[in-house]
């Protein structure tokens, strides 16, 4: 087993510069969310694994269904690798969609530039590298020509920043996939089996518009918005007393990321909407934090004359949470991180939330594990000039390699390992 994998490491090792310039490819297609215009990256990537002699099976999700989500074309990719015999399925997600770069880059954000040992772009690091490290770390599985059995599944996505609805959980609704083992896409220095739920509600506050001069003629929605605000900001000192047992994971966390309103400066403001994210750990019970949320909204502005509020939810992501029959996965991850990193690799959660979550709904062990430096911040993830070090790529490459040849070699069982 030790020479196979040093095959692996050496196959990965000759073709590190062909997967960079892969890399440089996917990023350098704009995938901003929003708009969340992103058929074209999925036809071009489509168009790139066929160069491999691999067929992307393409699934485009009805526009009506997108333009309703808030999105403009969503047409999400599933790449299939039967290897045959009696052997698991394992997924390998990453999701091609992007938060739009923002300002204050110091290189093009879509110009995959390399400089300094890291590859610099949106996206590099969250999580279009992962592209790269799942697609090279199967065709160094297949390169061996080792004797596999079950097969791999590559699953590449086009809305995690908008919910995973229609991605993972899109196809997995409609019985396209079942995979019976998940990696998606995360960091090279940690193994992520467990994440934060999110709930984010969006607090329209309506009163009525008036003249500047007489303010005393409109029912101000801001002033009614201040009060739903002290009341949400409030609540923070006591969310920090709530723990949670998962290790990475500390409290509920909650804000108002975002807020507009009225009509001009001199006009009493009729309207005004706000955005609300609250993370909760996975202790607790989205359904009474829904409920509780909304009942002290409501009555930060009970008895305010002419002012009404509307609470509409726009998400609710569940935990992710560690799943019987995912040890083997995880020990796998461990053993070659050790392996190709020289130190133990912990498996811990994150206060994130991804589409994980959407295969561990459905019953299916799911992990974050990918290319990534230690921390997030780190990476400048979701930051301008994000970027991705191109020896993390590697390793993370060669670790997801070892782990699929520990699961499918069919000459040794997971738990033997080598």
């Amino acid at each position: 087993m030790s020479d196979a994998k040093d095959r692996l490491a050496a196959w990965i090792d000759a073709h590190f510069d062909e997967e960079v310039a892969f890399l440089q490819q996917v990023v350098r297609i704009p995938t901003d969310n929003p708009p969340g215009d992103n058929a074209p990256h999925a036809d071009a990537v489509a168009g790139m694994l066929g160069q491999f002699g691999w067929q992307a099976e393409k699934y485009p999700v009805p526009a009506a269904d997108v333009a309703d989500y808030g999105m403009r074309s969503i047409t999400n990719l599933i790449v299939r690798r039967p290897y045959g015999g009696a052997g698991p399925t394992v997924a390998l997600n990453a999701h091609g969609d992007v938060v739009p770069p923002g300002e204050g880059w110091l290189h093009p954000p879509y110009g995959g530039v390399v400089e300094d040992g890291y590859l610099y772009g949106r996206a590099a690091a969250v999580s279009k590298g992962d592209f790269a490290t799942f697609i090279f770390a199967v065709r160094a599985l297949e390169a061996l020509g080792a004797q596999l059995k079950g097969g791999v599944e590559l699953h590449f996505t086009y809305d995690e920043e908008f919910g995973g609805l229609l991605g993972p959980a899109w196809l997995l609704e409609r019985q396209l996939t079942r995979p019976d083992l998940v990696i998606a896409a995360g960091f090279s220095y940690a193994i992520v089996t467990a994440h934060n739920a999110c709930l984010q509600l969006e607090i329209t506050v309506h009163g009525k518009s008036g003249h500047g001069a007489m303010p005393e003629t409109g029912r101000d929605a801001l002033q009614a918005a201040t009060r739903i605000l002290n009341a949400i900001y409030g609540q923070l000192p006591a969310l920090k007393h709530i723990k949670s047992q998962v290790p990475g994971i500390d409290s509920p966390t909650m804000l108002v990321g975002r807020i507009e309103g009225g009509t001009n400066t001199n006009v009493v403001p009729g309207k005004v909407v706000m955005k609300l994210d609250r993370r909760m750990i996975p202790e607790e019970d989205p359904v009474a934090v829904e409920a509780q949320l909304r009942a002290l909204i409501e009555a930060a502005v009970a008895g305010q004359d002419g002012i009404t509020v509307e609470i509409r939810r726009l998400l609710l992501s569940h935990a992710l949470r560690p799943l019987a029959g995912g040890q083997p996965l995880v020990a796998a991850l461990q053993r070659n991180a050790r392996r190709v990193i020289g130190e133990d690799i912990p498996a811990v959660g994150t206060p994130l939330y991804a589409d994980a979550r959407l295969y561990g709904e459905r019953g299916i062990p799911a992990v974050l594990y990918g290319a990534g430096p230690r921390t997030v911040p780190e990476s400048n993830a979701k930051k301008a000039d994000e970027r991705l070090a191109v020896e993390d790529l590697r390793m993370a490459t060669k670790v997801v390699a070892m782990t699929l040849y520990d699961l499918l070699d069919a000459s040794v069982s997971p738990e033997r390992g080598g």
